[in-house]
């Protein structure tokens, strides 16, 4: 495994779950970011204003840590209507699932919520199973 930087991940997912605990803490706002971008699109009162200042600082934030030599995937390489279709597909599924894989993961287990137990080792195994088959087929 090239990329595999587990002091980098450890660190990127501490900061998610105390970021994540820090909004329910204080807010009592969950911070799955499927159900923040959904509150957007169908507004509450008072409930757009914290998930565009959420979603404007998730965005910015490459700002900040840039400088420190972090860089997001190269993807001027693939196809973007493949890229495009994906990210479709995982907006649907998303909604499908009633929450993202971070929602689950973080947000969902943190709570020890069973539906998100069960989502995050159905997200886990699929995606051990799709690694493992990209591998026999000589996909990286």
């Amino acid at each position: 495994m090239d990329n595999f930087t587990p002091w980098t991940s450890l660190a990127g997912g501490a900061l998610l779950g105390l970021s994540a605990a820090l909004l329910m803490l204080f807010s009592g706002k969950i911070a799955g970011i499927s159900g923040v971008i959904g509150g957007l699109l169908s507004p509450k009162k008072h409930e757009s204003s914290w998930r565009a200042a959420f979603l404007t600082g998730m965005i910015l934030s490459f700002l900040i840590v840039a400088p420190l030599g972090f860089t997001l995937p190269d993807i001027s390489g693939e196809n973007i209507l493949v890229v495009s279709l994906a990210g479709l597909l995982v907006g649907f599924g998303t909604r499908l699932g009633n929450g993202c894989t971070s929602g689950h993961g973080i947000i969902g287990m943190g709570r020890f919520s069973k539906r998100s137990i069960y989502a995050t080792l159905t997200f886990m195994a699929s995606a051990i199973v799709m690694v493992y088959l990209r591998g026999l087929v000589g996909v990286t």
